[in-house]
């Protein structure tokens, strides 16, 4: 297992921010984890990468353990923030000198895997530009060309694609894809379901600090239902699961007003908000 997270709770000011979380990511798997804001991802987060420690719990990243061997996590792990975390000051290349510097990365080595990343993120022809002369997307993927310059197990996704615009953040998609085909154990953090519902092999969610559903959005569907039905009632809309389309439809052909009623295939959104009672 890439991350294992064991009965994991973190208080701050005797309030529970995380409560008695457990779960685990394979190697070689996208895991995507969702609740509404306040819900514990970012305190979970933080543990993860040892910017801080559990109250309770342990939890290990990379097959060591964060609060006993934080540096060995430090050395397995990339991180890209939802912040824009690169120094503007500095050109593209002398963000990754630095980052590479402070990896203990030799030379040529260092040189070799800078040149690496930046063409695979498409950036090798602004390695001399400012940052602060970059687009939105060109600052996202140069975060992500830092997190992989030391060469991590698994890589840590806080919101990466918020604020960008559509295309560029199909071409983040296409990264985070290719990364993970070629090994890379990937946990991703976004308020966009289709972008959990195109990358994420399985989905964990949380609300209140608790685990509250864990599967894939296969899994979800077949619990709760493949085919919604969707009720206008002034300003109010209500919504009503069925096992499947069909099923609803044929509820639906026994109602006789049938005023303000659509019926569609249901999508993680719908069971998000079934089970935490809030749009992300």
């Amino acid at each position: 297992m890439a991350v294992k997270i064991k009965n994991v709770s973190k208080i701050y000011n005797k309030i529970s921010v995380v409560d008695d979380l457990s779960f685990e990511i394979k190697s070689g798997e996208i895991f995507g984890l969702l609740g509404p804001n306040g819900a514990g991802k970012s305190t979970t987060i933080k543990m993860l990468i040892t910017l801080a420690r559990p109250s309770e719990g342990k939890i290990e990243v990379a097959g060591y353990d964060v609060v006993e061997s934080p540096f060995a996590v430090k050395r397995n792990i990339g991180v890209v923030l939802q912040q824009t975390s690169v120094d503007g000051d500095l050109t593209v290349w002398e963000n990754l000198e630095f980052h590479g510097r402070m990896h203990h990365i030799p030379n040529p080595q260092r040189q070799e895997l800078i040149d690496r990343w930046l063409e695979y993120v498409e950036l090798n022809d602004r390695r001399s530009s400012l940052v602060k002369t970059l687009s939105g997307g060109m600052k996202r993927r140069l975060q992500i060309a830092r997190a992989l310059l030391h060469n991590p197990q698994v890589l840590f996704l806080d919101e990466p694609t918020v604020g960008l615009d559509p295309q560029t953040r199909r071409r983040l998609w296409e990264i985070i894809k290719d990364l993970n085909r070629q090994g890379m154990t990937i946990l991703i953090t976004t308020h966009y379901m289709e972008e959990v519902e195109f990358l994420c092999q399985r989905v964990g969610i949380i609300d209140a600090g608790k685990l509250i559903e864990l599967g894939t959005v296969d899994d979800f569907k077949q619990k709760y239902g493949q085919g919604i039905m969707v009720t206008q009632k002034g300003d109010r809309i209500d919504y009503q699961f069925f096992p499947t389309t069909q099923d609803a439809n044929e509820y639906v052909n026994n109602i006789e007003d049938k005023t303000g009623i659509m019926i569609r295939p249901s999508n993680l959104e719908d069971i998000f908000v079934k089970l935490t009672g809030r749009q992300l």
